[in-house]
């Protein structure tokens, strides 16, 4: 197996990349979205029953088959040896990192159900602030793994 994984993991490595790509794109729309869903739409209104539709295939089509493929193509290369040195500060800062960012994944998602089911009360200043985690998390995540700190 482990043969396997490393004469595969340049494949392996783009995969993730494209993966992680798709997920981060999703991950700073979604909250943007509900920026003005929260500020533009009213409930019921042809405007929310469009940005519900928007948000569900965004985060369905799109946010979970990328975050899905992340973690396979991620854990893959955890498990291919001489990627990771479990010695170093770095893959524990990125873990850390690719958590908090699955937790936000889980977070948009329970936001999304709210507005598709009419219940959201939090204003687009929340969803401002919360727009800027996946941009936090992304600059730990690149940086633990280029810089290897």
């Amino acid at each position: 197996m482990t043969d396997l994984l490393v004469s595969w993991y340049a494949w392996t490595k783009a995969l993730h990349i494209i993966a992680v790509i798709s997920w981060m794109a999703g991950m700073f729309y979604l909250p943007r979205l509900f920026v003005y869903h929260a500020e533009k739409a009213e409930v019921g209104s042809e405007m929310d029953l469009t940005f519900r539709i928007m948000e569900e295939k965004l985060l369905r089509v799109i946010m979970r088959p990328a975050m899905i493929a992340t973690w396979v193509f991620g854990l893959l290369l955890v498990l291919t040896p001489g990627v990771v040195d479990w010695g170093q500060i770095w893959p524990w800062i990125k873990a850390a990192s690719v958590l908090a960012m699955t937790g936000m994944h889980g977070w948009l998602t329970v936001r999304r159900r709210e507005f598709a089911e009419g219940r959201n009360t939090r204003t687009g200043r929340t969803y401002r602030i919360a727009n800027e985690v996946p941009t936090v998390l992304m600059f730990l995540i690149v940086f633990s793994v280029v810089l290897r700190f």
